[in-house]
C-alpha cells in the first residue's frame, strides 16, 4: 500500500510555474482576475502559490484560461500519499 492519502495537497508550485511561463506577475494576475469580477488580490495569489489558500473552482478555471494551460496541468506530479 502506498500509505495514507494526504488530506490537503498543494498545487501552489504548479500555479507559480504556469504563471511565470506566461510572463505574468502576481499583481498582473490579480488585476486580470478583478476585471473578471473575482475579488482576488496579489496577497491571495501569493498565498495560493504557497499552498496556504483554498482556491475556488471559479478562480482555478480563470487561471487555467489566463495561463493558457489545461486545468489538469495544475494537478500534475502531486504527491498524493504521506
Amino acid at each position: 500500500m502506498a500509505g495514507k492519502l494526504k488530506q490537503d495537497i498543494s498545487i501552489g508550485a504548479n500555479l507559480k510555474k504556469y504563471r511565470q511561463a506566461v510572463g505574468l506577475s502576481q499583481d498582473m494576475v490579480a488585476a486580470k482576475l478583478q476585471v473578471q469580477g473575482l475579488d482576488i488580490h496579489r496577497k491571495i495569489i501569493s498565498e495560493m502559490e504557497l499552498g496556504r489558500y483554498s482556491i475556488r473552482v471559479s478562480v482555478l478555471l480563470a487561471l487555467a484560461e489566463m495561463y493558457r494551460t489545461p486545468i489538469q496541468n495544475f494537478f500534475a506530479d502531486l504527491e498524493r500519499y504521506e
